[in-house]
């Protein structure tokens, strides 16, 4: 029954799905799989308070409610920015003995940073462990995503150099990836060539296509364009196989023309097209301007004639 149920639930069919729940029951005893199932279908078509209801019927079936069937209610609350209702949920799980897990607290702090209201989503962090309940990567991850928000750099440092380690959490690419971002975010900039330099040294997690945004991003706002970007362009390909994408060749093409590396430049956006990457209309709009400025005729002529075809 909860294979047919929850089939009708993910297309929207809830009221169908409720239909057939009422006439199979009493052949077929509904568990908590049956009832979250409809939580998150209730859910799903924004109907919160028949979900609500379905705690309480669960009560009166003998099942009890469990952390999922709390936490997709309160995802419900939490994309709408309801955090009043957020929070009563959150009080109602610890009364009825069903505490939130770690992936409940991440979600409300996501959340909560999203809609910009910091100091709340830090003040997750003793609740949490007022629960007992232990952080994991993905918390900490979205904690150093909000303290880098927050403009709390001396306080993410230290939640990634002393508190994880203390509790034993590991860091993973995307934790690397926050914190060499933040640090070349408030330039510190050998900070975070120091930190990837440790990301390289790990077994348990190496550098992607996006740890180096922002590396190369600061590169262009120090001017260290032939020395750091250009080294740089070359672990990456060279020594840890990665390769560029849109965005990457976006970024780079970009700070260049800024830079005044237009033939260069140039080079990046003949390299994409080798590679079948369509760079975007802006792009080479912006590298057009440039190559015309620097009287580079044969280089407008094949990118006028690459943008006809786009």
């Amino acid at each position: 029954m909860n294979l047919l149920l929850d089939t009708l639930c993910k297309e929207k069919y809830v009221e169908e799905a409720r239909d057939i729940f009422l006439l199979l029951k009493s052949y077929i005893a509904p568990d908590a799989d049956t009832f979250n199932i409809f939580i998150h279908g209730w859910c799903k078509i924004n109907r919160v308070e028949e979900a609500h209801w379905t705690i309480q019927e669960m009560r009166g079936h003998g099942c009890h409610p469990c952390v999922i069937s709390y936490s997709t209610i309160i995802q419900f609350y939490c994309f709408r920015n309801n955090f009043q209702k957020v929070y009563e949920l959150l009080d109602e799980m610890a009364v009825q003995g069903c505490p939130p897990n770690v992936v409940t607290f991440t979600t409300v702090m996501s959340s909560l940073s999203r809609a910009e209201r910091f100091e709340e989503a830090l003040q997750l962090v003793l609740r949490l462990k007022t629960a007992g309940c232990r952080p994991d990567t993905l918390f900490y991850n979205c904690l150093l995503h909000t303290l880098g928000r927050a403009g709390k750099l001396k306080d993410a440092i230290n939640v990634f150099e002393v508190e994880m380690p203390k509790t034993g959490v590991v860091p993973n690419t995307s934790t690397y990836n926050c914190m060499i971002a933040m640090l070349c975010h408030h330039g510190q900039q050998q900070k975070a060539l120091s930190l990837l330099q440790n990301m390289e040294n790990l077994t348990i997690c190496k550098p992607e296509v996006q740890t180096y945004y922002p590396l190369l991003k600061s590169c262009f706002k120090t001017g260290k364009i032939d020395t750091l970007l250009s080294e740089l362009l070359n672990d990456m390909v060279n020594k840890h196989h990665l390769s560029l994408n849109i965005s990457a060749y976006s970024l780079l093409i970009h700070g260049l023309c800024r830079a005044n590396r237009c033939e260069w430049a140039y080079n990046l956006f003949e390299e994409m097209i080798s590679k079948d990457i369509t760079p975007y209309h802006r792009t080479c709009r912006l590298l057009l301007d440039e190559v015309k400025a620097k009287s580079m005729y044969d280089a407008a002529e094949k990118i006028e004639g690459f943008m006809k075809k786009l």
